[in-house]
């Protein structure tokens, strides 16, 4: 597995190895991130621990800033973390594109960060100046931290999750952006399907940041649920706004997601696909994450 990690700079968090995208036959059940100091090992089937252990020194002696390597086991009930080299930690702040993040290890199976994001976060900061931004499906708001930064006149962020959204807090204190909050920056514990007056009361909207999980049991359905959103556009956005539509589901590729547009709101013109991290490849196009951009031209109906 070491063999195949070509980073150099380890300044940024970011995924090293990505097994799961089968580009490796013999490793699609491993992927490795840095969150510096650690890294992080997730594995999703067994291993010879002997291997594991070679790795674990291997990427150790890779990175001098290293403290910790630690493993996750998926395939295992609640996803237990072991630490196998170094020291104990849990709680860490990482860097990306000069933004700061508070990733937490061990606690829940996703650290709080989609690291084949990063992409979709630089676009967002080139395109938000001076935009009022609506960022659905919010999570801990690392949108908003982009859109913050690349000068949104405000950002909505929305979710379901109270938890959440009080980690995205977390992340602007983290950034010295708190003091935009309430005017620059709004966070809504709030039911996307079932609080649209919530959501229109803040728009009309110039850049709307779609990124749903693809099944929540009891809340999110993303095959069924996607023309839910859509068909709302021409009620939160401005004439000629950007739109940036994702899709992380590997059952259903980017001709869903535009079909999907076409059907519910034509006025929506496909501009073009965000591409993922260069690690992020994938042995079959469409399975990864998808990442669409349109623009919203009422006109054109």
């Amino acid at each position: 597995m070491i063999e195949f990690i070509s980073a150099t700079d380890f300044s940024d968090t970011q995924r090293l190895f990505h097994g799961r995208g089968h580009s490796y036959p013999e490793l699609t059940h491993v992927n490795v991130d840095w969150f510096n100091p650690v890294v992080l090992i997730t594995l999703y089937s067994p291993v010879d621990e002997q291997w594991l252990l070679r790795q674990a020194l291997a990427l150790q002696a890779l990175i001098p800033e290293c403290q910790s390597v630690q493993v996750q086991r998926r395939y295992e009930k609640m996803a237990p973390m072991q630490v196998l080299l170094g020291e104990s930690i849990e709680q860490t702040v990482v860097q990306e594109q000069g933004l700061k993040f508070n990733i937490e290890l061990g606690k829940a199976q996703n650290s709080g960060l989609f690291l084949d994001m990063a992409n979709g976060r630089a676009w967002v900061k080139e395109h938000a100046d001076n935009k009022n931004v609506l960022n659905l499906f919010a999570y801990t708001c690392a949108f908003s931290l982009a859109a913050t930064l690349g000068g949104a006149s405000r950002v909505v962020n929305i979710d379901l999750s109270k938890a959440s959204l009080s980690k995205g807090r977390e992340n602007h204190q983290l950034n010295l952006l708190s003091k935009k909050e309430g005017k620059q920056v709004v966070f809504e514990g709030v039911d996307i399907f079932k609080s649209n007056s919530r959501i229109k009361k803040y728009g009309p909207y110039d850049l709307l940041i779609c990124d749903p999980p693809s099944f929540q049991k009891g809340s999110v359905n993303i095959e069924r649920d996607y023309a839910k959103i859509i068909r709302r556009i021409p009620q939160w956005m401005n004439a000629g706004a950007r739109l940036m539509l994702c899709l992380n589901s590997p059952d259903l590729d980017e001709d869903f997601l535009k079909a999907e547009v076409a059907r519910e709101c034509p006025q929506c013109q496909f501009n073009y696909k965000v591409d993922n991290p260069e690690v992020f490849k994938e042995a079959q196009a469409g399975k990864g994450l998808k990442v669409l951009i349109f623009t919203y031209l009422p006109e054109h109906s």
